[in-house]
């Protein structure tokens, strides 16, 4: 098991940035490799990604509609047993604009290769959601 908190919401101006924050939790022992990732949805909208990272290789991911503005990373340390170890995921984003507004949310995926890192249903664990809002 996997727990995940999210942070770092709020309203903003367009042009304006946030920093989202995710505190992975791990309960028991998950192990490498896997999938991390930033997914988002406004209301009456599908829940979509927006960035992902494979924790094995640190290779990165954007949809995009948020290249060049959006940065995930992770700060989530090595462990001699391959485990998942407490850490936070972030989202840098900066440049927001009005359709950057959605509930985001953060998953952790199951064991699995960098190709499968766009694939939703490969994400089993989530986080609660932070809201963003951008409006002038």
């Amino acid at each position: 098991q996997v727990r995940l908190v999210e942070s770092g919401g709020g309203s903003v101006r367009p042009g304006s940035s946030l920093r989202l924050s995710c505190v992975v939790s791990p309960s028991g022992r998950y192990v490498r490799p896997y999938c991390m990732a930033w997914f988002r949805q406004d209301v009456n909208k599908e829940r979509a990604r927006v960035a992902s990272i494979y924790w094995a290789t640190g290779t990165t991911d954007y949809v995009d509609s948020v290249k060049g503005r959006f940065t995930i990373s992770t700060d989530i340390a090595e462990t001699i047993s391959a485990d998942i170890a407490d850490g936070t995921m972030y989202l840098q984003m900066n440049n927001l604009q009005p359709e950057d507004t959605a509930m985001y949310y953060c998953a952790v995926s199951r064991p699995t290769t960098v190709d499968q890192c766009g694939d939703s249903p490969m994400y089993i664990y989530w986080g609660q959601g932070t809201q963003v809002t951008v409006s002038s």
